[in-house]
């Protein structure tokens, strides 16, 4: 069974940069479509950026996921972080190879990691 933990998160000011790591046991991450989700105060997960099995990395705007086929590891860099950035920040994992937007059509879940972005 496939299990994530995240790490990274913290406050940090805005325009700055925030690498979150996302480290996978249980099964190599290589079979899994990839995403990143982002939590705020009284709203639902809402999905990122995602990566499918066959991509190393993915871009989107500010975003870049990034996947480390040796440690099994995928990454999340945020760029020129704004306050809206700041919530809970979640990995998230799917047996497919198409990505997905809700919450519901992934299967493993990390416990997240909480991101401040405030002067």
């Amino acid at each position: 069974q496939l299990q994530l933990v995240e790490s990274g998160g913290g406050l940090v000011q805005p325009g700055g940069s925030l690498r979150l790591s996302c480290v996978a046991s249980g099964d190599t991450l290589d079979n899994y479509t990839i995403a990143w989700f982002l939590q705020v105060p009284g709203k639902e997960r809402e999905a990122i950026i995602c990566a499918k099995t066959s991509a190393t990395t993915a871009v989107r705007g500010r975003f870049v996921l990034s996947r480390d086929k040796s440690t099994n590891t995928v990454s999340l860099r945020v760029n020129n972080l704004k306050s809206s950035d700041t919530g809970v920040y979640y990995c998230a994992a799917r047996i497919s190879k198409t990505c997905a937007a809700k919450p519901s059509e992934f299967t493993s879940w990390g416990q997240g990691t909480q991101v401040t972005v405030s002067s």
